[in-house]
């Protein structure tokens, strides 16, 4: 089988991709991976052949302004439609001319925002799957709108509220980006789309949600072709930790790693409150600073930093992790039973972050930039409150039985041997726990 893997290029989006990439070669498929230069490397490592963006701009994820000159600091769901816009609806033309020029293949597996392959599977009628590399965000009568980091209402009058909101959404940002997508479509000669843009995203015939339903609101219409697959993308293994690493190690104190992710990477956000919070704590901080390093005088005598630090040693070492609420963080803690401090500001963090709360495995900032003494209490919090670890271990154990990238694979050659949609055995994911955990006081 011929397998187009596309993965916008971000960070967050290729590891799991590549993950796919890898689990499809080792099964004897051909894969052609459609992503950014800056990520080939993570799928020629994995046997894929690597299609680059020509007709689509490639850009740097570390600095989406140079290419993006309208996309804003990400916070708030004005900008998040605005990034939306230029950066993934306004790329989908030259994506789908650059999956084309790839040639024929027998079936299209995109992230969920690479949406050149949704419009490529419309005109060749390829089979064609997505992978929601984010919590869900596909529309539901049940939630308030993706992207205004709302849980859902409770009662009548949550629930009014919510469909209050839904509407207004639809009124105004929905159909801004409605009318990008009717573009779109009208330069490839493609009729006006049948269901709106934020529907558009994934496939009707397979979606692959990055995630367990311990991590999502219950909805009671979720579409019968959507499939949770737990993690899809394991920490990797065999890096070696930093010097300072046996001495962390012996040392008796409980370990909080605190990670500002990929992506917004400033120090002033999340890692430097951070460090000054925890100084005086009994416990010893490893912290990830992504790209170069703090100065000497910000690092207190409790805390070590380096650049990137190994999960697979990291992790089981772990009492909690502090961090901006990047998915692929949040389910790489998670997957190992380690609670969570969230700290989620821009795009889809706080969202993810009342995820977090609502499945009872760690606690929800609800800011982006918080305050030292904030992150002090919430570790405290957490490292005082045994529950929250045993939760985090219900999820992990959750994640592991979905089975990640092996599971997805069954479920993509399953969509190429019996086309159609393929639907799930269970009605409704969460079972008799729809209400699901109880919400944090």
């Amino acid at each position: 089988m011929r397998v187009l893997v596309a993965a916008m290029p971000f960070a967050g989006h290729a590891t799991p991709m590549a993950a796919l990439a890898a689990e499809l070669t080792a099964r004897g498929h051909e894969v052609l991976a459609y992503t950014g230069a800056r990520y080939a490397g993570r799928f020629t490592a994995a046997g894929a052949t690597w299609v680059p963006w020509e007709r689509a701009p490639d850009f740097d994820d570390t600095d989406l302004r140079a290419t993006f000159p309208q996309v804003g600091d990400g916070r708030g769901l004005r900008a998040v439609a605005t990034n939306l816009e230029h950066v993934f609806l306004r790329t989908g033309a030259g994506q789908a001319r650059d999956v084309e020029a790839a040639g024929p293949v027998d079936l299209l597996v995109s992230d969920q925002l690479a949406l050149g392959c949704g419009l490529v599977a419309e005109r060749a009628g390829t089979p064609w799957a997505t992978v929601s590399l984010v919590p869900l965000s596909l529309p539901s009568r049940d939630l308030p709108p993706f992207g205004t980091g709302l849980l859902p209402g409770r009662g009548r009058l949550g629930r009014a509220r919510d469909a209050a909101l839904r509407a207004l959404v639809a009124r105004t940002l929905v159909r801004r980006i409605d009318g990008v997508l009717a573009e779109v479509r009208t330069g490839l000669g493609l009729p006006p789309a049948a269901a709106s843009a934020l529907e558009a995203f994934a496939s009707p015939q397979l979606v692959l949600a990055h995630g367990v339903p311990e991590l999502e609101h219950p909805r009671s219409d979720l579409p019968p072709h959507v499939h949770f697959v737990g993690q899809l993308a394991p920490p990797p293994a065999g890096h070696a930790p930093p010097s300072w690493w046996p001495e962390l190690s012996a040392d008796g104190r409980p370990v909080v790693h605190v990670t500002q992710g990929t992506y917004d990477v400033d120090p002033r956000d999340l890692l430097l409150p951070a460090l000054r919070g925890l100084a005086t704590e009994d416990v010893v901080v490893a912290a990830a600073t992504g790209t170069g390093s703090l100065p000497a005088d910000a690092v207190p005598a409790n805390a070590r930093q380096a650049e990137f630090l190994p999960y697979d040693v990291l992790l089981p070492r772990t009492a909690v992790v502090v961090t901006n609420g990047g998915w692929g963080g949040v389910l790489a803690a998670l997957g190992a039973g380690v609670p969570l401090v969230v700290a989620g500001g821009t795009l889809d963090k706080p969202e993810i972050a009342r995820r977090v709360t609502r499945s009872g495995a760690g606690v929800d900032l609800r800011t982006g930039r918080p305050s030292p003494r904030r992150v002090a209490a919430a570790v405290a919090r957490v490292l005082g409150d045994p529950a929250f670890r045993a939760r985090a271990a219900e999820v992990a154990a959750s994640l592991a039985r979905h089975g990640g990238a092996a599971a997805a694979v069954d479920l993509l050659e399953r969509l190429v041997r019996d086309g159609g949609p393929v639907h799930r055995a269970d009605a409704d994911p969460w079972g008799a726990g729809r209400r699901g955990a109880p919400r944090p006081s």
